[in-house]
């Protein structure tokens, strides 16, 4: 171990006097806990963004706040320290809750997103803590969904909650919730939801308690260090092994805008190693904006992102949490889009999140020798639909949709999928059910996804009737800039977005449009990017590229252009003619990038671009 990794050790590190079986026992049933949280929170909520989609986090941690299962990294220490109350007045029965992402350091990125902390007791004794946020449907603000795009403050994107109990040693604050609720467009769904998070952590509590009762306290609290550490003596391997010293890299990228006319937005990242540690620094990255794309990066959020990174390209079976923390040491600057100063506007922070993954994902694979890593992500976007029906009844849906994954070694990006395993699309015939539209087209987009060896996912196009005259708000990007491939793969195609009226006159949209106005009968032609593509798009295998042709995912234009393959029109392989035209185009093409971005203009180009489109846009609608 390095000197600055010895000097650095936190307490769990050390010998642990409990035996491999036992260990294994609490550690998997640990995981298990988390995602039987999941699964009681998405029974027993009723906003489809949670209970159809799951859009939700559990977390499990130790008597420190350190996260031992989870996924998002913990914040519970930052949490406590803004709390009117201190670690010694916790008590059994408590629950805390919180959706200000500014009293939690970014642990939850928006105020849509609620919190609920419970600490564990056992024989009177903290023994750790249970933790569950989800996305509510609405927290009030300018916009039904609490996510304008149009926002210059926190202010006005809802009501925000500062570290409180909701529960305060098991006694229920429904003047709390009732009075938190009251103040949502959708008050009987804040509220259900509320409670189940609460029911999530309850969850964590019970399994807890159960394995501290089977095994002993002193047992237990010895598995969770064992864990954590671990967690770390893997990492440490992993650094060693993959990360060498004495190399910095660097990468950039872009989110398109702010949805007021500004942009691109660069992300900048630098990457290097000194001894065990991994220094990640985000020094040049461009200042925070005035619209509501700035995601406050939680330090612990972010190291816990790189190690999954890590991890999950080189040892899928280590546990991540807050074991391998203080071998990650991050600048975030402040001020900067990735670590705003209050009051700056926060509520469409995920162009920048799934941006700092491809920016973090291409630096490692530039640092780590002969390692490619996928290509950039297509879109997340969210789209809010909302109204007064004919009958007098208030109607809001809140959806997330996809776009393409990148390629990976080994294997093609998914279509249309999330970038969070275990996210889910809502059921077209939940929305017909409970909302006031039509889902006409639910469909893959062709021709969308980066050409490759390995091919990047399509993204899909979701068309949408209005029944009631209503308002749409969305977030979206990648409609300027493109999403990259990697070593010879090709860049994927952007997104898009378009009205078509009753009147049949169409409106192309940007892809951050707030509060619009629609009529019944009106159409939404929703259409999100692609991921780009790896390797070689000659070296694909021809008959994969013909099925493809066959199913409608490529056309047949694409398949002899960007991969050389000559497919007939009854949809076979012409084996002779790709031969030939895969010779031509290796002898006339330009050398292969290790990066291809596409057809991108100059920055100053573009930044024009993107504010004649937000003026056009706004001389259209204000």
């Amino acid at each position: 171990m390095s000197q600055h990794a010895a000097d650095a050790s936190p307490d769990f590190v050390g010998d642990h006097d409990i035996d491999a079986t036992t260990l294994d026992i609490i550690e998997n049933t640990l995981s298990n806990t988390r995602h039987e949280m999941d699964r009681v929170l998405e029974t027993t909520a009723i906003s489809p963004v949670i209970r159809e989609q799951s859009d939700q986090f559990p977390l499990i941690a130790d008597p420190q706040g350190r996260m031992v299962m989870g996924q998002f990294g913990s914040a519970i220490d930052t949490i406590i320290e803004n709390a009117p109350f201190g670690w010694d007045e916790l008590n059994e029965g408590d629950v805390i809750a919180t959706n200000d992402p500014y009293m939690c350091a970014g642990a939850v990125s928006h105020t849509p997103d609620m919190l609920l902390l419970r600490p564990i007791f056992y024989e009177g004794d903290l023994v750790g803590f249970g933790s569950q946020w989800g996305n509510l449907m609405d927290v009030g603000g300018k916009t039904p969904g609490s996510m304008p795009v149009q926002a210059t403050t926190v202010f006005e994107e809802g009501m925000r909650l500062p570290p409180v109990k909701l529960h305060k040693g098991g006694e229920f604050d429904s003047e709390l919730l009732e009075t938190f609720a009251h103040n949502t467009r959708l008050p009987e769904h804040a509220e259900a939801d509320i409670k189940a998070l609460a029911a999530g952590t309850a969850v964590a509590e019970s399994r807890v308690q159960e394995l501290c009762e089977r095994f002993g306290k002193e047992t237990y609290l010895e598995a969770c260090d064992a864990i954590l550490d671990r967690t770390r003596d893997g990492m440490i391997n992993l650094i060693r092994e993959f990360v060498p010293e004495g190399e910095r890299y660097t990468f950039e990228d872009y989110v398109d805008d702010d949805g007021m006319g500004n942009g691109p937005i660069k992300l900048h990242l630098e990457i290097y190693r000194e001894g065990d540690t991994v220094y990640l620094d985000w020094e040049g990255t461009d200042d925070q904006v005035p619209g509501t794309v700035n995601f406050l990066l939680n330090e612990k959020m972010f190291k816990m992102f790189t190690g999954v990174f890590l991890i999950m390209a080189f040892d899928p079976l280590l546990t991540f949490n807050d074991g391998y923390y203080d071998l990650f040491e991050v600048n975030l600057p402040e001020g900067t889009v990735v670590q705003p100063e209050f009051p700056a506007a926060l509520g469409n922070r995920l162009p920048l999140m799934a941006r700092q993954f491809d920016v973090l994902q291409a630096t490692f694979s530039k640092l780590i020798d002969g390692f490619s890593v996928a290509g950039s992500y297509g879109t997340s976007p969210n789209l809010v639909y909302a109204g007064t029906d004919s009958e007098g009844n208030d109607f809001q849906m809140l959806e997330i949709l996809y776009g393409g994954i990148p390629a990976r070694p080994g294997g093609d990006g998914l279509d249309g999928h999330s970038w969070w395993p275990l996210f889910r699309t809502v059921p077209a015939e939940y929305q017909e059910a409970y909302y006031p539209l039509t889902i006409d087209e639910y469909s893959t987009r062709s021709d969308t996804g980066g050409a490759g060896e390995f091919r990047g996912g399509h993204g899909i196009t979701k068309v949408y009737t209005f029944e009631e005259d209503g308002a749409i708000t969305f977030q979206d990007d990648r409609a300027h800039t493109y999403p990259w491939g990697v070593d010879g793969g090709k860049h994927a195609q952007t997104s898009e977005k378009k009205l078509v009226r009753t009147d049949g006159s169409e409106e192309e949209l940007p892809s951050k449009v707030e509060n619009v106005a629609v009529a019944a009968g009106d159409k939404l032609v929703f259409r999100t990017a692609g991921g780009g593509g790896l390797g070689d798009p000659l070296e694909r295998d021809p008959e994969l590229v013909a099925e493809e042709v066959r199913q409608g995912l490529i056309s047949t234009d694409a398949a002899r252009e960007e991969y050389g393959v000559v497919v007939g029109d009854d949809g076979t392989l012409d084996e002779a003619a790709t031969e030939g035209t895969r010779k031509d185009q290796r002898e006339t093409r330009d050398d292969l990038a290790e990066f291809d971005y596409g057809p991108l203009p100059d920055d100053d180009e573009l930044a024009d671009r993107i504010a004649a489109e937000r003026s056009e846009f706004d001389d259209r609608h204000n």
